[in-house]
């Protein structure tokens, strides 16, 4: 893997592979670069892509003191990295995270963000109890356990696509990495979205959903919907906040089809 420097120093990680326009990947809670895997191979033939493990995941480095300001620069940093203009795709927690990056760099092509987990209204869950919980679950040795608490109660994931996670080969690297889900988990106390601050963001923005999940997921792409200037909604009828474990050829043609429009 190859790693570039962040503002504050710290090393980002990113794993470069395939052919054509710059496609960079970043993956959400819990996750690593492997996030991508089940699509990877598709994705390939189509563009070259940057698959990032974000601080405090895989090979990328961390910093004491965590802050979410960090996470944007971080996405930023590697966008302003590469030579052309870039496609930026983030799915949850780093949908959230390219959407801010994309206000911090000048070489975007493209934003694609699949249901950042934005607190909009009363629609975000309270996740005090659950974070309680998730931290006596880890420190009593039950990481796998914890995780799941998250997956259930504050991504609200559906049983089949738990079901698709788990039996996912990045499954074990997820539960390793639940200590950093932890700290991501209470966004509501660490994020607030102002629409005005992205009136001029006008790079052409491709958003997805699932017809199936939570509705604070639903009410964020609708947020987005509201607030970018250029974007067009695609929803995936029948599935949730993981398409690409669930129906991953449905997901690579909708990105696909993005990545050819010409805007």
């Amino acid at each position: 893997m190859e790693t570039i420097s962040s503002m504050d120093g710290t090393q980002i990680a990113y794993e470069r592979t395939g052919n054509g326009p710059p496609l960079v990947l970043v993956h959400g809670t819990s996750a690593d670069h492997t996030r991508w895997e089940i699509v990877r191979s598709p994705l390939e033939a189509h563009a070259t892509l940057y698959a990032i493990d974000r601080r405090g995941r895989g090979e990328s480095g961390d910093s004491p003191d965590y802050a979410l300001e960090r996470e944007f620069e971080d996405i930023a940093a590697v966008v302003d990295s590469i030579a052309e203009p870039v496609i930026l795709l983030g799915h949850s927690f780093g949908a959230l995270c390219s959407l801010e990056a994309a206000l911090r760099t000048d070489n975007l092509l493209k934003l694609i963000l699949y249901e950042p987990p934005i607190p909009i209204g009363d629609h975000y869950p309270d996740t005090e109890d659950v974070v309680t919980e998730m931290m006596a679950l880890y420190e009593d040795g039950n990481a796998e356990e914890a995780l799941v608490l998250f997956f259930t109660e504050v991504a609200r994931v559906p049983p089949m696509e738990l079901d698709a996670l788990r039996a996912a080969p990045n499954w074990p690297a997820r539960v390793a990495a639940v200590k950093s889900v932890i700290r991501e988990v209470s966004l509501d106390d660490q994020y607030e979205f102002d629409a005005t601050r992205f009136e001029d963001l006008t790079v052409p923005t491709l958003l997805l959903s699932g017809s199936e999940s939570a509705p604070f997921l639903k009410a964020a792409i609708e947020a987005l919907r509201t607030a970018l200037p250029d974007n067009r909604v695609v929803v995936f009828d029948g599935h949730a906040h993981a398409v690409m474990n669930t129906a991953p050829d449905r997901f690579v043609d909708e990105v696909v089809s993005f990545l050819r429009e010409s805007r």
